[in-house]
């Protein structure tokens, strides 16, 4: 959407144009996953609490363009963003994609985490796609799925202490990315992949499941085949 009426100055249009631009793609990934690597980024703020990270704006892009060059001279694939409070560095969304984590939690169960939508973060349709998929589908498995708050410490102890199951991003172009590892101050952060592997089972089920609705292999309300 954008304004049209014609004026000079900064203020709430009059008029305005809505429109969709449809073109056809191919497959994000031609020859498979490819697993990224992403710099834990705090010197840059993606969104500040009571702005407008929550919406599909283009000034929530054009701020994150020089951090991820800078990410990619250090040989980063992405940035994963971080908010600094009350002594903690939160998790956010990674590049312009939402962020799930897979880890057993300190309780012993299985858990699949996402950040909440506290007005920073953009509420992805993929990200809603895979937490209700993950209710429907690994909730029987015996896993718990949850919007909550965590913190990148929280993801380095995870693996340190051998709990890291897998991370990965969610948007509409990939529907999922793969992390392998994330740089955080001076170490790096594992993300359960194995050597030989460019994702997770959680990653790759995801994956297979959205497909297979958008492409109507799978019969589910979500689509309609015409």
């Amino acid at each position: 959407m954008i304004g049209t009426q014609r004026t000079l100055g900064v203020g709430p249009p009059g008029s305005a144009l809505l429109y969709t631009i449809a073109s056809p793609v191919g497959p994000y990934y031609p020859t498979g996953f490819k697993a990224v690597s992403l710099e834990a980024t705090t010197y840059a703020v993606r969104a500040w609490p009571g702005g407008v990270g929550n919406s599909k704006l283009g000034a929530n892009y054009a701020p994150c363009i020089v951090p991820q060059m800078q990410a990619a001279s250090r040989g980063f694939h992405q940035n994963l963003w971080l908010f600094e409070e009350g002594g903690e560095e939160w998790v956010t969304e990674v590049g312009t994609m939402n962020l799930f984590a897979a880890i057993v939690n300190k309780d012993g169960k299985k858990e699949l985490m996402t950040a909440p939508l506290d007005g920073t973060i953009l509420e992805g349709v993929t990200r809603d796609s895979i937490l209700e998929l993950a209710r429907e589908r690994l909730v029987p498995e015996g896993w718990e799925v949850n919007e909550r708050r965590f913190s990148v410490r929280e993801l380095a102890e995870a693996d340190k202490e051998g709990r890291m199951l897998e991370v990965f991003g969610a948007g509409t172009a990939a529907v999922v990315s793969p992390v392998r590892n994330i740089g955080w101050k001076d170490s790096m952060i594992n993300c359960g992949l194995e050597a030989d592997k460019e994702a997770g089972p959680i990653a790759q089920r995801m994956k297979d499941w959205i497909e297979g609705i958008q492409y109507g292999d799978e019969t589910h309300p979500w689509s309609f085949k015409i």
